[in-house]
C-alpha cells in the first residue's frame, strides 16, 4: 500500500517520538502518516505535530478482557449497536472529554473536518452505542488494510464507551483483523487487554496488515 506523502522514518522520531512538524490534514497526508506508522496529535494553535511512539500500545482482539458486569451489561440489552451512523456526532462528544493533566482537546475543529472528510471517503469509522434512541457513547478510527487505528472514545452512560469497544474488538475479529492500534499507553486500556510493544514490532505488523485490501465504505453490524 502506497500513499503519495513520505514522512520521515518513524525509528528517527525523537524521545517523545515526534517525527515531523507541519504538513497539512488532507487525507493523502493522514492516510499516508497511518500507513507508516504515525499519527497526528497536537493542540489548538500549535503547529500539526506527526508521532509514532516507542512503545506503541496495541490491542490483539483475541486478548480482550471483558468484566463480569460489561457482560451482563451486554447480555442486558439495555444498549444498542450502530455503526456508521453518526460519525460526526460521535467524534464531536469525542473532542468535548475532559480528560485527566490535559488542558483544552487535541481534537480541534480542522482535526474534526478532517476525519469527517475520511469518513465520507470511506476510511474512518465509528461504533456507537445508543440507549433508548439517544446517543449513550461511542469511539471512532480509522481502518487501513487489516489495522484499525482507534482515536477517542466517549460515554455519557456508564459502560456506553466499553460496549462500543467490545462490538469494535469483535467485528475486527470476525473480519480478520490484526489489532487496533491504541497509539498511547494507559492503564485503562491495559485492564482491558491492551499491551505495550516496541515500535519496531508495531512497525512491522503493520506492514503485514497492510497486505490487505482496506474494507472502504459504510460498514454494518455483519
Amino acid at each position: 500500500m502506497e500513499f503519495p506523502v513520505q514522512f520521515p522514518d518513524p525509528e528517527t522520531a525523537d524521545e517523545q517520538g515526534l517525527v515531523a512538524i507541519g504538513g497539512e490534514l488532507t487525507p493523502e497526508y493522514l492516510l499516508s502518516a497511518y500507513s507508516q506508522g504515525i499519527f497526528p496529535w497536537f493542540s489548538k494553535g500549535d503547529p500539526i505535530l506527526w508521532w509514532s511512539l516507542d512503545p506503541r500500545m496495541v490491542l490483539f482482539p483475541e486478548n480482550l478482557k471483558v468484566s463480569k458486569s460489561l457482560r451482563q451489561v451486554i447480555r442486558s440489552g439495555k444498549f444498542e449497536l450502530r455503526i456508521d451512523t453518526a460519525f460526526e456526532e460521535v467524534i464531536t462528544h469525542c473532542s468535548k472529554i475532559k480528560r485527566k493533566d490535559q488542558e483544552g482537546t487535541w481534537i480541534t475543529e480542522d482535526m474534526i473536518n478532517a476525519y469527517v472528510r475520511l469518513h465520507k471517503l470511506g476510511y474512518a469509522h465509528s461504533f456507537e452505542t445508543y440507549y433508548e434512541e439517544e446517543l449513550a457513547g461511542g469511539l471512532y478510527g480509522v481502518s487501513l488494510g487489516k489495522a484499525f487505528f482507534g482515536e477517542s472514545m466517549f460515554f455519557l452512560r456508564r459502560d456506553a464507551s466499553k460496549f462500543a469497544l467490545y462490538h469494535l474488538v469483535h467485528w475486527c475479529a470476525d473480519h480478520g483483523f490484526h489489532f487496533i492500534d491504541v497509539q498511547q499507553s494507559t492503564a485503562h486500556m491495559k485492564s482491558l487487554g491492551a499491551t505495550d510493544i516496541q515500535r519496531s514490532e508495531f512497525l512491522k505488523r503493520l506492514k503485514q496488515a497492510l497486505q490487505y485490501d482496506t474494507l472502504k465504505g459504510k460498514w454494518d453490524n455483519k
